[in-house]
């Protein structure tokens, strides 16, 4: 892992323990065994679903993008805002948000039914 990932564990703190696992070019954040976020190129991604997405986009930060087989691939996590690798109450709330959002999708039946 990068230094990044250790910075992540100072930026979580007042949300609880974090861990990081690699995956394919960057690796997942995990709190209570939930993936929760990403990191890509030491950029910070967020789970996002119907609820939150809208929060994200209002503030123009896009998804998180890959190509797969020359096609765009997007993924249900945004750019973190800018404030929450700098404020720790705003590390906490978008943590917990996103965390939240993991746990709906997780409840969701398989085929994403609604």
């Amino acid at each position: 892992m990068s230094g990044f990932s250790d910075y992540l564990n100072e930026v979580f703190a007042a949300f609880g323990p974090i861990r990081t696992r690699r995956m394919f070019g960057g690796y997942g954040v995990y709190h209570d065994g939930v993936m929760f976020a990403l990191v890509a190129d030491d950029t910070l991604y967020l789970k996002a679903d119907a609820e939150t997405t809208p929060d994200f986009v209002a503030r123009g930060l896009g998804p998180f993008e890959y190509l797969r087989q020359g096609k765009r691939v997007q993924l249900s996590y945004y750019l973190a805002p800018a404030e929450v690798l700098e404020a720790p109450e705003e590390a906490r709330i978008w943590a917990e948000r996103a965390y939240r959002a993991a746990l709906r999708a997780k409840r969701r039946p398989a085929g994403g039914g609604r």
